[in-house]
This record gives C-alpha cells, structure tokens and sequence, in this order.
C-alpha cells in the first residue's frame, strides 16, 4: 500500500513566502503540463516531470517537488505561464521551489561547478575575470564613458565560448557601420545573473545585481543594448527590484529601427531560403517577434519561410533555466525538433537571435548528421554577411 503523505502548510507558506505568491492560484486543469515541451520526448526527466503535479504538491507542501528531475527539468520556457488561464505566474513558483532547496544547500551534481564559477569567477563558463574582454581583441571598441549613448552588454557565454565570440563581433561590426554611439564595460561586468536566479540561487543573484547596477550607476549608464534575450530580461524585469532603472533593448530591436531610420542597408544577395526560430527569452519572455524578421526580410535575395511552431507558439530550445549546461540524451532534446522542421521547410539557414539557442540547434544540428543540409546561424552572423561595404 502506498504511504499516505502528510500535507505541510509550512513549506507551502515557506515556499509562497519565497516568491511564489500565485501558488494558490493554479486550479489544476492540466493545460500547462499539455503544453510543456517535454511531452513531445520520451526519457526518464519526461516521465518524471509534470509541471501541474509539481504546482500542486507545492500548494500542498508534499514531498516530491524537490527531487532533481523534477525541480531542475524546468527550462522556463514560458509556454506554460502564457496560455495559464488563471494567469499563475508558474515560472515565479518553479524559481521559488527551488529557491527553498538551494537555500537549504542542495543543487545537483552538474550545477555545482556553474555556481562555483560565477562566485569565483563572475561567469558560469570558468573563465578567468582577467579574459572576460578578451574578444574584444582587433576590433577597437571605446570604453564606456558618460558621453556615450548605449552601453553594449556581451552575454558571458558570448566573452568565453569560442563559437558564441562570433556574435559578439558581428554585433560590434553591425553598431559600427549604422554609425551608433556605443561603448563597453566588459572587463569591469559580472554575469546579468538572469539563469543564476532561476536556479534558485537568490542570494548569488542578488550579489550579481548588486556589483553589476552599482558599476552601471557609477558610469552613469541610461541605455543598455543586449546581445542575449536572456540579459534582457534580467535588466528590464529583475533589476529594477534592486534599484537598477534602464532603458535596455537587445540588438534586434536598435538594429531594426536603424534599418527604418535608412543607417543600416544591406546590399549582398544572399539568394537563400531561411527560417527563424524564436527563443523564448525573446519572444514569450520579452515579446520582440517582429525586428528579427525585419532585418531577415531586408537582405536581398532572402526569402523567409516560418516554422510551423512559432512567435507565441515557438518551441523552446531546452537551454533556459540552466539547462544549457545539462547532458540530454538524443531523441530527448527538444532542439531536435527545430532541426527537423527547418529541414521540413527545405531551408538553407536555421536563424536565431540567442546564444544559447546557438549552443542547443549547433548541437541538434550536428547529433542528426543534418550539418550538410542546414547551417545554423546567430541573426547578427547573417545580417554581417550580408551588409558587408
């Protein structure tokens, strides 16, 4: 006979005074769990992880919730949270779950370095703070100062990984030529904190917070462009609680209005066939879904196709809420889909707009041997091949 659990309005409360003050609203009518990506791949995680069961033993405050498969299989996507017809704010409660498990001192195996380097280091990729502006190299970049317009804030993943240093510089490049006041504080910037927060691990984010507004205010920073989704939400939507007020836009949305200001042309045809796929972190987290396509649909020669799941509707990549740095069997990663359905669509160029999308597709991408049929590029990559003087 299975054993009864006893209910604890303790840990419920501990867990709602956490953060998650809509755990009460959820009415468990199984619309998110239908919803969630992890229903679409076999696997021990899908089988463990059930998005209402863990919104109700959490309302409950049963046991269950907080066994790894089930607490950190959350990418955050969003899918849920958009179409919740109560309007529970369930990522909020997913961040608060784990927040009373990291608390406490647990995080799994494969999260522990992550943490470690960004207390040790300022950044999740175990780089040395001394190379954090190390891709910078060549490419004669001004400084910050108070006379500067923008403030270009690069991803951590996008200072330390070899592949993601690309965009980074495409970014660059792409500033340069529409003529816009911009500068950088690289060397001096820890992480945004963004997936640290996710986590659960709310002091590390609070301390990141803290150092990053701190140096921003004391450079006198007004506006800030992202080169990651991920960046963006945290200056726009975590750091205003800590006193960090800014008008921040990821570069899409600049480039875009520098291409309808007639500062931004492109005039390579390209003559190929792509598809865009939306990161969550841009599209439902932030509702940009209009300047990437903008920009695509300005080259010459493109013609732009969609994805049959896309905009509100995009499948997520599985790389949010510290999943990037998850092992993820093939057949089980969502990304795999993405792939397929470029493929589908007979496009030449899978499109995005995040670098952790580039690190989740490039892999797909290589795992389904489909590297001969389909390039996957980061926008501001295809938008440099084609703007080139």
């Amino acid at each position: 006979m299975e054993e009864i659990k006893s209910v604890s309005l303790e840990m419920k409360d501990y867990i709602v005074s956490s953060g998650a003050e809509t755990l009460s609203w959820c009415m468990q009518c199984g619309l998110c769990t239908n919803l969630c990506p992890w229903r679409l791949v076999p696997g021990e995680v899908s089988e463990a992880f059930n998005i209402r069961k863990m919104q109700r033993l959490g309302q409950l405050g049963l046991e269950g919730f907080e066994e790894e498969e089930v607490l950190f299989a959350c990418a955050t996507c969003g899918m849920c949270q958009v179409n919740c017809p109560r309007k529970v704010e369930i990522i909020n409660n997913v961040r608060s779950m784990r927040n009373t498990t990291v608390g406490a001192g647990f995080l799994p195996a494969h999260l522990r370095p992550i943490a470690g380097s960004i207390h040790a280091n300022g950044n999740p990729w175990s780089g040395e703070q001394e190379k954090r502006a190390e891709w910078q190299e060549g490419l004669d970049i001004p400084a910050f100062t108070e006379d500067t317009e923008y403030l270009l804030y690069v991803c951590c993943t996008s200072c330390y990984d070899t592949r993601s240093k690309k965009i980074a510089k495409s970014i660059v490049t792409l500033l340069k030529q529409a003529g816009v006041n911009f500068g950088v504080l690289t060397a001096e910037e820890n992480c945004c904190g963004e997936t640290v927060r996710k986590l659960g691990d709310e002091e590390l984010f609070q301390k990141l917070a803290e150092s990053n507004i701190k140096l921003f205010n004391s450079k006198g920073v007004k506006k800030i462009i992202t080169t990651s989704p991920h960046c963006l939400y945290a200056f726009k939507k975590d750091y205003p609680e800590y006193g960090g007020e800014y008008e921040v836009m990821h570069y899409s949305e600049v480039l875009s209005e520098l291409l309808k200001e007639g500062k931004l042309t492109f005039k390579e045809e390209l003559g190929k066939k792509v598809t865009f796929h939306d990161p969550c972190y841009l599209g439902r987290h932030n509702e940009v879904y209009d300047a990437p396509r903008e920009l695509i649909q300005a080259i010459p020669g493109v013609e732009l196709v969609e994805l049959e799941r896309n905009k509100s509707k995009s499948l997520c990549c599985a790389g949010g809420g510290g999943r990037v740095w998850a092992e993820v069997p093939m057949g089980q990663r969502f990304g795999e889909f993405r792939i397929t359905d470029a493929v589908e669509k007979q496009a030449d160029i899978l499109v995005t707009a995040c670098p952790y999308c580039i690190l989740m597709l490039d892999d797909a991408c290589a795992g389904l041997e489909k590297k001969d049929v389909l390039e996957v590029m980061e926008m501001s990559e295809l938008l440099c091949s084609a703007s080139k003087p």
